[in-house]
Formats: C-alpha cells, structure tokens, sequence
C-alpha cells in the first residue's frame, strides 16, 4: 500500500530530529514508501466548499543540520491526500481551533490523525476529567474563592495554565505559601481561560511517566525524572528520560481510556501518570516516540503507521 501523505507541522527546519515524534513518524512514512508533503498551518485555506493549501513535496533524512529536502509548493485540494498528519504544536488557541475546523471538512475521507473534531473537543486538561477517579484531585477554575477553598481541603497544590504546554507556567504553592495572591494576579491577568489547580503529588520527584496508546491499546512508555531543582519533567524542561514498565495500576489506567480514544478516533495518544495518578491526556501533538526507541522500547511509529494503514484499507 503507498498513500499520499500531508504533515501539517511548524517549521521542519527549526524541529530537533533526536527526539522530534513528528520526524520519527515521517521516517517511518517514507521507509515504507508513502509519498510525502508539507504545509505550515498558515497554508492551509477554505476556497469555498474547497479545503486547500500550498503543499511541498519532502524527503526526510535521519541527519541533524541536514535532515529534510524540499520540492516546489504547489497549490493542492487537500482531499487529494489519503492521510494528513494533525502534528503541530500547541499552543491550542483559536488558530489552532480554526485548522481543526477546516480539517474536520476532509475527515475521514481523507484520513486526518489525530480526528480533528475530537482534537478540538478533547482539550488535554479537561478531558481528562472524564476519569477524575483515576486522577489527584484536580480543580479547573478562575475563581479566587473557589481556589482557596480546595487549597485548605490539599493543602500543597500545582498551578498550570489550562492550554499551556511543555510545562511552561507550571507552579507549585505550598500550603502556607506567601507567594499565592501574586500568582493569582500574575495568571488573572495572562491567561482569559480558567486554570488547573491540583493537589500536589510528591511522588513527581520520581517520574512523571509519558505512556503512549495507539489506536486505544498501550505502545510504548518512558519515565521522565526532572532536575533535581526542577518540578516540570518534560524533557524541553531538563527531564532525563529513563526506561519503564508499567505497573497494574497503570496498565489499568490504559484498560479505562483505551476505549474512549479509540471511540473518538484519537489514533495517537500520550497519557502522563505520576504516581499512579492520571495527570493529563495528550492529543493534539504527543510526544515521546524516540525516547522510547532509544532506550530499547518498541518502535512507536511503526505501530502508528499499522493502525493508519489498517484504518486506510
């Protein structure tokens, strides 16, 4: 089976190939044989009934400083493609809505992964409330009163924004903490949505693990353990990622969402468990394929790309 491939990405120049999962997806691609194009976002256009954009043939390399070569951009109906690639990076603002709405007009005739409707309609902090008896005692809110009420109920908490990413703006305060009305003031005036408020796991400080689900069933995991001087274990964050295996209680945190994102068409997952905790539930651009790959786990993209070409056929 060859497809006709579109990746709707950032800039391929600018992306780190040691551990980008959009890359290691587009090698696996192209070892197979599929035929590969390119579009940044802002290329992506609704002319009438018509969803099109100015595409560029790519050819991929795994070679840092030398990794991509591109063809001519040419102006393409996009349902000409049998799959596009949802895998640019958040933030999950209204830019990033607009294009899931533009995309959702393809789908599923032209195959889009992650399902863009569900993309838009699963926001990683709120649909993972779905499974809040799998989760530490999270709160999304902007409301001052209502913060410190579950403050005095857990005491230490987490502050993040409610569509952040990579762990920037993540905040500990502690109980006691003199430092709680100026972040409050400093996120009121950032962030126009509510945020996440969450008891505080301790249990970060031995891992924040990255377990990947493809097509609902578990793929891949790593366990990704911040600096020492450091709450956030993203590894863009200084996150060291070290191999895993997962535990009853996580196997049974995948057993509890696996079927609701394969429901959803959400084909590529990353689910983020501290301590046995669900924390987060990643669909718009999950990363962690290469990690995995490199210390000795199952290779990830060719998984996806079983569940993309079972999907095709």
């Amino acid at each position: 089976m060859t497809l006709k491939v579109a990746v709707q990405m950032d800039p391929i120049a600018r992306i780190n190939v040691r551990g980008d999962s959009t890359f290691a997806m587009l090698l696996e691609a192209q070892k197979r044989g599929h035929e590969l194009f390119y579009y940044t976002p802002e290329r992506l256009s609704l002319s009438g009934k018509d969803v099109v954009a100015f595409v560029q043939p790519l050819q991929v390399r795994d070679e840092p400083g030398n990794h991509f070569t591109l063809g001519e951009a040419k102006h393409t109906n996009m349902q000409s493609f049998d799959v596009v690639l949802l895998r640019q990076d958040p933030p999950f603002d209204l830019a990033y809505v607009t294009t899931t709405h533009l995309l959702e007009r393809i789908h599923p005739k032209t195959l889009v992964v992650n399902d863009p409707g569900s993309v838009r309609d699963a926001p990683e902090k709120i649909f993972v409330m779905e499974f809040s008896d799998l989760m530490t005692p999270t709160l999304i809110s902007r409301d001052k009163e209502e913060i410190e009420l579950f403050r005095k109920v857990h005491g230490d908490v987490v502050f993040k924004p409610l569509y952040g990413h990579g762990g920037a703006a993540v905040f500990r305060i502690a109980a006691q903490d003199m430092n709680f009305g100026s972040l409050y003031d400093l996120f009121s005036v950032t962030f126009r949505e509510p945020w996440v408020v969450q008891k505080f796991l301790p249990g970060v400080k031995a891992g924040d693990k990255r377990i990947i689900l493809v097509d609902g069933e578990f793929a891949g995991a790593i366990n990704r353990v911040p600096a020492p001087d450091d709450l956030r274990s993203n590894m863009v964050r200084g996150g060291a990622a070290k191999a895993t295996d997962l535990t009853p209680r996580e196997r049974e945190i995948c057993e509890r969402v696996g079927p609701s994102l394969k429901e959803k068409g959400l084909l590529f997952v990353g689910l983020d468990v501290i301590d046995g905790h669900l924390t987060e539930i990643n669909v718009t651009s999950p990363t962690g394929i290469r990690a995995i790959a490199n210390l000795g786990g199952p290779d990830v993209a060719a998984h996806i790309w079983n569940a993309i070409e079972a999907r095709r056929r």
